[in-house]
């Protein structure tokens, strides 16, 4: 298989990338489950834009520098709070349909979430993720230079030597060309001018998260492997508030009910959030989390409760309906009881090093959506700006494709070696994948959780460096599967969230480390990229934390 793009993931990075990709050449989307196994189809609260007269970009670039610690790049920040009208605009000439409020300046009903200072969140009620992913799947499916590939997982990028025009100098030396695909049981070359790694976030590192099961890390542990400098992976943002049912492992109960009036009360009924933050129930999500997760260890009781029933039930059915529904199909009626809810694993704020027009550190390689880190959300990502950063990276990668793309096009792809199998044997047993899939997985939420120490960290490290040796064990040993390749992947995507933390020894966003309640006056990222053979997990640090308490 060969064409002009590689794009891997179908999420609204990959697709909105796609899209604009097909108006120069041929583009292939590759992605391991069905083309809506997406986050971006999950996502409930809405897409963070200034429309209203009343809203500012000052503001909304304020409110993100604020949320994200100390961390974000401003000028990043700027560019993608003030690209973002246009990109909005982009989606909706495409068939996405936002609710209408003819009354409001911008025309648009706008939702408030935590850490905003207005109304500013563009949505289709809470069903905005899978409104945009219909929309955009629709124009792909029906374009002529797009061929959409479901069911085929990408096991590792393609590596030759040399560079790409326009990228400029990378240390490594080599340039990714595409990717090995498993496909049927077969691993096959897909070989391409330019690949986008597009894949999604880590929440199945984690025993609970809102996360889709196709959420392993993927593309993040491809790319170190390939050489990519990775940054700030000990920033995983745990979302308030996940419904807390034993028939339920990842319905998210969106921000945007507590934008709406919703309180987070305890067992006993009474309010919280006051005891932690001016902002009360508005506070960021890492100072919210955090908060519940502190509550629920004092009293000892299994979850919290968030509140709306004080409001109108037509319009908290009319506003929710997708939440109204799920949960009174539990047997909880919100607009009378309150709703039980937990925090549970949701983003990864860091990820594969980009610049702003997601480039990597590797020639060749882009990286987009949640796999990416590109300064925008630093230690704690703003709600409602994932969508945001998405759309508008996907058109400045292409923008970056479409200046160059008279050297692009003339890019020489090399016949790739056949995937070698060697002595490889059959898999017999699937307990060999399940029992590590569940011992990584409780190992990462009981160590590495909201709340860290450095003692816990050392444990998990130590465990988790035994538990990825004997999968690569297995890796080397049988012939791989889609369960052997999810499962190594998330074995090294915990070691780099480990270690990232330990790296920290400060308190900042949403690492909060017990021996390191303070944050130092001036901090930076930690950014790490791969030391030996593609097979260790081993690695350098490039750029670690320094300052003063």
């Amino acid at each position: 298989m060969e064409s002009d793009f590689l794009v891997i993931g179908s999420g609204i990075a990959g697709l909105s990338y796609a899209l604009r990709c097909a108006e120069l050449g041929s583009v292939v989307v590759v992605t391991k489950k069905k083309d809506i196994d997406t986050a971006t189809n999950l996502a409930q609260g809405g897409i963070a834009v200034v429309l209203e007269a009343e809203d500012s970009y000052e503001s909304h670039v304020k409110d993100t520098l604020e949320s994200g610690a100390g961390l974000c790049d401003e000028s990043v920040v700027r560019m993608v709070v003030e690209d973002g009208p246009a990109r909005v605009a982009d989606l909706v000439r495409m068939g996405v349909d936002f609710v209408r409020d003819e009354g409001s300046s911008s025309g648009y009903s706008l939702g408030m979430e935590g850490g905003h200072s207005c109304r500013r969140v563009a949505h289709a009620n809470d069903l905005t993720g899978r409104e945009i992913e219909r929309a955009l799947l629709n124009v792909v499916r029906n374009h002529k230079r797009i061929e959409l590939m479901e069911e085929h997982m990408v096991v590792d990028l393609l590596m030759v030597a040399g560079g790409v025009p326009g990228w400029g100098e990378v240390d490594s030396g080599e340039r990714c060309v595409g990717a090995y695909v498993l496909v049927d049981g077969q691993v096959e070359a897909y070989r391409a001018k330019l690949t986008a790694i597009c894949s999604g976030g880590v929440g199945k590192v984690y025993l609970y998260t809102t996360n889709p099961d196709i959420a392993t890390g993927d593309g993040i542990a491809m790319a170190f492997r390939a050489g990519a400098e990775i940054e700030n992976m000990e920033f995983v943002q745990f979302h308030p508030t996940c419904l807390y049912h034993p028939e339920e492992k990842n319905f998210l109960i969106s921000e945007a009910v507590r934008g709406e009036g919703g309180v987070l009360i305890g067992v006993d009924g009474v309010p919280f959030m006051k005891k932690y933050d001016s902002r009360e129930d508005l506070a960021t999500r890492d100072t919210v989390a955090r908060a519940i997760d502190r509550e629920m260890k004092e009293t000892g009781e299994d979850c919290v409760f968030l509140d709306i029933t004080h409001r109108d039930p037509v319009f908290v059915k009319k506003r929710f309906p997708t939440i109204y529904d799920r949960c009174l199909s539990r047997g909880i009626d919100i607009t009378k009881q309150p709703i039980p809810v937990v925090p549970a694993a949701h983003y990864m704020c860091g990820g594969i090093r980009t610049d702003k027009y997601a480039r990597t550190t590797v020639a060749g390689l882009m990286a987009l959506g949640e796999s990416a880190c590109t300064g925008l959300h630093g230690g704690n990502r703003l709600a409602s700006n994932s969508l945001l950063e998405a759309v508008v990276f996907a058109n400045r990668a292409a923008v970056f494709c479409e200046k160059n793309w008279k050297e692009l096009q003339n890019i020489d792809i090399p016949i790739i070696d056949l995937w070698k199998s060697g002595d490889a044997k059959e898999l017999g047993e699937e307990i060999l994948i399940n029992h590590n899939w569940d011992s990584i997985r409780r190992v990462m939420w009981n160590y590495v959780g909201i709340v860290r120490s450095m003692k816990r960290l050392e444990l998990a490290k130590k465990r988790m460096e035994f538990i990825y040796s004997e999968i690569e064990e297995h890796y080397q040993e049988y012939f791989v599967t889609p369960n052997m390749v999810e499962l190594r992947n998330i074995s090294l995507i915990s070691l780099l969230i480990i270690q990232s933390a330990l790296s920290r020894k400060e308190s900042r966003g949403l690492h909060y480390v017990i021996d390191f309640p303070n944050k130092f006056k001036h901090s930076n990222a930690t950014l790490f990229r791969r030391k030996g053979n593609r097979n260790s997990w081993e690695f350098e640090l490039i750029g670690g934390v320094e300052g003063e308490e």
